[in-house]
Parts: C-alpha cells; sequence; structure tokens
C-alpha cells in the first residue's frame, strides 16, 4: 500500500466577535475536530479569526490597499485541508463567513491550462454552532460554494451543535462535549484526512491539456 504523503489543516473561524480571552462556541467547535484530525496525524496549524482581520467587500483575490484577504488566501491554500468554522444566525451563515465564501470566488477565474482552480485537490469540511436550527441549512450552503469554488467534500462533512430553540446555552458552556458530536468530529476528520491523502498523491486531471 502507498504510504499517504504528510497532511496540514487551517482552521478559519467566522464568528461575528474578534478575539478575546474568552473562546467562541465556534473555536470550541473547531477544537473538537482539531483532537480527531490529531488523531489521524493531521495537524491543525493555524486558525485564522477572520473578524481580526480588514477582510474587504468584493469578488477578487485583492481587493487592494488594506486588504487582509490576500494573505490569508495563501495561507488556505498552502493547506491540504480546510476547516471552515462559523456560527448559525437568524438561521444562515453568518455574514464574515458569507465575505469568505465571496471572495473565494475569484477562484472560478483563476485556473490553470487544466480549467483547475487553486483549490483543487484540497478538502474542506465544516464547524458549525448556533442557539437555534440551521445547522442542516447552513452546511447546505457552504458545500455548495465551496464545491463551486473547487474544494472537495467529503462524506459526513460537519460537525455541529444546536441548542434548543429560543434557548441561552452555547456550545462553549456545555460541561461536557456531547458524544455524538465526538462521533461525528471523528467521521469528518478520518473521511477528510483519507480524502486528502488521496488527491494529494494524485490530483484532478481536469478538463484542458
Amino acid at each position: 500500500m502507498a504510504r499517504t504523503p504528510p497532511l496540514s489543516a487551517i482552521a478559519i473561524n467566522c464568528s461575528l466577535k474578534k478575539s478575546s480571552d474568552e473562546k467562541s462556541s465556534t473555536d470550541v467547535m473547531i477544537g473538537v475536530l482539531q483532537e480527531q484530525f490529531a488523531s489521524f496525524d493531521v495537524p491543525v496549524t493555524e486558525t485564522i479569526r477572520i473578524a481580526d482581520f480588514n477582510v474587504l467587500p468584493g469578488v477578487t483575490s485583492d481587493e487592494g490597499e488594506g486588504d487582509d484577504w490576500p494573505a490569508i488566501r495563501e495561507k488556505i491554500l498552502a493547506h491540504d485541508i480546510l476547516i471552515f468554522g462559523g456560527p448559525v444566525w437568524m438561521g444562515q451563515l453568518g455574514s464574515i463567513g458569507k465575505r469568505v465564501l465571496e471572495r473565494m470566488d475569484a477562484f472560478l477565474g483563476e485556473t490553470d491550462d487544466c480549467g483547475r482552480m487553486p483549490s483543487f485537490g484540497k478538502v474542506a469540511v465544516a464547524a458549525v454552532v448556533g442557539n437555534e436550527d440551521g445547522a442542516h441549512w447552513l452546511s447546505a450552503q457552504l458545500y455548495q460554494s465551496l464545491s463551486d469554488t473547487g474544494w472537495t467534500i467529503p462524506p459526513a462533512a460537519v460537525s455541529y451543535w444546536v441548542g434548543e430553540a429560543m434557548g441561552s446555552t452555547d456550545f462553549k458552556d456545555l460541561d461536557k462535549t456531547p458524544e455524538k458530536v465526538v462521533e461525528t468530529a471523528k467521521m469528518a476528520a478520518s473521511n477528510a484526512a483519507h480524502l486528502a491523502g488521496l488527491l494529494k498523491s494524485e490530483t484532478y486531471p481536469g478538463a484542458g491539456g
């Protein structure tokens, strides 16, 4: 059996809040996935809190002076796996997560001679939290948008938790991570690591050339 090449993952936290001394629930869910990825020898090298940066609105890879997205984009594409973390907000993906997806739209015009976007051969999974139903809808939004912009989505690609409707408990406030969340995260990490290893060994041929 061929040896799987070393893999690495990076996470983005699309919480609406900037970093503080207190972790967000999205941080905690990313941490659940990070632990499971480690069990498959895939380090999550960094979590980027998007709200800490000036990611300008637009649909290109560089929107000019003061735009922090080009450096973030470079970091994301230097890894094999992306953990896209974000909260359910008003029943859908929060605005910061949507902005990231809008900036990734630029990939469609950045193809190589075989029609492959810079994200081809890279895998993405989701980390979703919220206090209202909406995780499945949010995941559907992410899967479609990430697939459209070249990422590969493995089976069971989301680890999520939503609280009681109109409740006040956040994921970070739970005394213990629910076993089902841990099981789901393990499956997502396993599938993503396996798929990323295959794609790193032999990526998509594309349609040109």
